[in-house]
């Protein structure tokens, strides 16, 4: 090994005590505010070889990662970094190419899975000082050409290492455990890249599967060394500043966090293919303009891919699209960067919305149908319409109840290219919320008729889920009035503390010290269950739908697994399914009620579970914690006749899974007054809850049974009925 006085050092940052680092609101804000990156996927012995093995194309698999594809023996793959010698690499060209794309940041991979390190490291000599004939350090180079060029410099880090013998071998998932050794090898390579090559804007974590212990360690050795370097999700656990979302993913939910939409040019590659068919520049400008839109438009951020080849020069192709979407955004600047989300709540055929205060902007990618855009919900006096970048023509604009119409001119043309109305207000502007709940006399917020604001939480790539972090309601008063708000939770939210939002105003309170209250449900008819998997796939992991399954037919389709009835089987006692990785099972089991009304039943999974009852998501988590097993307490909402419960039982850990439906548990819900609120007439009041100070704010909040149901008072006492008598 090489350099004992930066293993010195290393040993040093180590040693030091340790904090939950929180990034400061200004560098969040920045990274926030560059909403477009370039990603660069170069890494030495694979853009050597640049999809091509044996003299044959490998069309299996991502091209960087060739190695595990084509089945390269290590040490013969590690002879192919004597071929590396990019006299054709320019970091300076490089950083203006980002530039003059209108990219604010750089993210290059330090190291990709094979190992390799475009550094020079004094951890191995499998790197491109000391393994190459170019003998320069990559990543020295292109920190500096971007601190001369004013472009953000960020680092993508492989968690698994096909080269370090300590390390797990490959697989055929990647999400390989780290053991010990790799953890600190990993570690002391991260303090090397977090130590000399200046201010890191992210770090760019992937693969692997570190336990909780690991991620936290890394995490806080990152901010440690950088408190300000934004760290991406795939570090595992929860552990990321920044959602990651998967490969070329456009979200059409609302995410509650900071996050990034990854993108390829081509959906089979990130690394350089030789023998990748390109298509039409035209369309792929188009199609990835439209890509970076509508993230934006989302409210994350767009990182963009190249592959440059072996010899460092950029592909032609991938160049010339980058520089048209420069000149695009050149043009239209003030609609991307620095801007705010999308305040509607629809989707629009002919584009997407940016905001600023006082500005709204619309990306016009297809024509509006007969050439009218209506706003639906927006108020406010409109005292302009342009077009960024353009002489403007004249548009018709009209406020009505319904909302604001733009009409377009007759000679407007979207043929050539997309173009960007830009509203300006006199004033400021309005959007009416989402679905505002409707005041009665008795009136209900819970997570059936919330406002769903999520994240992604996993253990690792494999395991993680779309996550529910906060739930939200604007109600909308009838009149000046006061209500008795009450809070019910079961024994499943027992001991929480919540953020809870009432009329604007936040405070925590402790799910604990209610009035216990009995459900007093009427006896029901459990019908048999019902047994379907494995599906060693997992199919999508936690997620899944269920409405309406007919466990005589094949499920998911027609050519599925048939449901076998379980006739052995019994309420409440629990059973072992056999599991390997990414394993998942569904039970359905019917249920019949003479009438309307609530029970509350246990169910014990293992390392996933996914309760849907009438079609509906009840509950969605994971085992952050890894334990053999876990038992949920589930409010069912049964409508009289038939109703149907389907839950999921997802396994990525463990060998086996724990399945029981228990039906014999306590039908006690409990009950906390809060204060009074008072609401005004035609005006709209925010309510919401969440975690109070959660481990990690990609956590779902796993509050199934609460809910919050407003009471009308009359000269100061309760006019309605209690929870038991009005029935869920």
């Amino acid at each position: 090994m090489k350099k004992s006085l930066l293993s010195l050092l290393i040993l040093l940052w180590f040693t030091l005590p340790s904090a939950w680092a929180q990034i400061a609101p200004q560098a969040l804000k920045d990274w926030k505010d560059q909403k477009y990156s370039m990603f660069i996927h170069w890494g030495g012995i694979y853009s050597v070889l640049g999809g091509v093995w044996d003299e044959k194309p490998v069309s299996r698999g991502l091209s960087e990662q060739i190695q595990a594809h084509a089945g390269i023996y290590s040490d013969t793959y590690a002879e192919v970094a004597r071929q590396f010698d990019p006299r054709r690499w320019n970091p300076d060209s490089i950083a203006l190419l980002a530039k003059a794309a209108g990219m604010r940041s750089i993210v290059i991979t330090s190291k990709h899975h094979d190992g390799f390190c475009m550094w020079n490291t004094a951890t191995t000599d499998f790197d491109v000082v000391d393994a190459t004939p170019y003998q320069r350090d990559v990543l020295k180079d292109l920190s500096e050409a971007c601190k001369r060029h004013g472009i953000r410099f960020g680092l993508y880090f492989s968690l698994i290492d096909w080269h370090y013998p300590a390390a797990s071998p490959i697989s055929s998932h990647n999400s390989d455990s780290i053991t010990p050794a790799h953890h600190n090898y990993n570690k002391q390579q991260i303090t090397e890249l977090l130590t000399q090559y200046g201010p890191v804007s992210e770090l760019w974590f992937d693969m692997g599967s570190q336990s909780l212990a690991q991620s936290r360690e890394m995490r806080e050795l990152v901010h440690r060394l950088q408190p300000n370097c934004m760290i991406g999700s795939r570090i595992g656990n929860d552990m990321g500043d920044f959602n990651v979302m998967g490969d070329n993913q456009e979200p059409d939910y609302v995410i509650g966090v900071p996050w990034q939409s990854p993108a390829s040019f081509f959906d089979e590659t990130w690394g350089y293919r030789s023998w990748q068919e390109r298509g039409s520049r035209e369309e792929k400008f188009r199609e990835k303009l439209s890509s970076l839109i509508r993230v934006v438009s989302r409210g994350g951020k767009y990182l963009l891919n190249i592959g440059p080849r072996g010899d460092g020069s950029v592909v032609e192709f991938e160049r010339d699209v980058l520089l048209d979407i420069g000149r695009w955004l050149n043009k239209n600047a003030e609609a991307v960067y620095g801007t705010t989300a999308d305040p509607f709540h629809t989707t629009f055929s002919w584009g997407n919305v940016t905001s600023r205060p006082y500005k709204l902007y619309l990306f016009l990618l297809s024509p509006p149908e007969n050439g009218s855009i209506l706003l639906a919900g927006l108020s406010g006096k409109v005292r302009r319409v342009s077009v960024l970048g353009e002489k403007s023509p004249s548009f018709g604009v009209t406020n009505s109840p319904e909302g604001v119409r733009i009409k377009l001119p007759k000679n407007f043309h979207l043929e050539k290219e997309f173009k960007v109305l830009m509203l300006e207000f006199s004033g400021g502007y309005q959007v009416a919320p989402y679905h505002p709940i409707a005041v009665a006399d008795t009136f209900e917020l819970s997570p059936a008729n919330a406002v769903k604001h999520y994240s992604h939480s996993g253990i690792d790539y494999n395991s993680r889920f779309q996550s529910t972090i906060k739930e939200s309601w604007t109600v909308r008063g009838r009149q000046t009035e006061t209500f008795q708000p009450v809070l019910y939770y079961s024994e499943e939210e027992q001991g929480t503390e919540i953020d809870l939002e009432m009329n604007g105003q936040t405070r925590v309170v402790k799910l604990e010290g209610g009035q216990a209250q009995n459900l007093n449900p009427v006896p029901v008819q459990w019908g048999p269950i019902y047994l379907n998997g494995p599906f060693w796939s997992g199919i999508d992991g936690l997620h899944g739908k269920g409405a309406d399954i007919d466990p005589r037919q094949p499920w998911p389709n027609a050519d599925g697994k048939p449901w076998t009835p379980k006739s052995d089987w019994k309420n409440g006692d629990t059973y072992q399914l056999p599991a390997g990785m990414n394993t998942a099972y569904y039970v359905l089991q019917e249920i019949a009620s003479d009438t309307e009304q609530s029970v509350l039943v246990g169910i014990t999974s293992g390392d996933g579970i996914l309760v849907l009852f009438n079609g509906q998501e009840l509950l969605m988590h994971n085992n952050p914690e890894k334990q053999s097993r876990r038992k949920d307490i589930v409010l069912l909402p049964l409508r009289k006749g038939k109703n149907q419960l389907v839950v999921k039982f997802y396994n990525n850990f463990q060998k086996r899974i724990p399945v029981a439906i228990d039906t014999q548990v306590s039908q006690t819900l409990y009950r906390l007054e809060m204060a009074p609120v008072t609401l005004q007439s035609g005006k709209h009041h925010a309510f919401s809850w969440q975690r109070h100070q959660p481990a990690s704010p990609h956590q779902t909040i796993r509050l199934p049974n609460l809910s919050l149901q407003f009471i009308k008072t009359a000269n100061g006492t309760e006019a309605g009925r209690n929870k038991g008598q009005a029935g869920k």
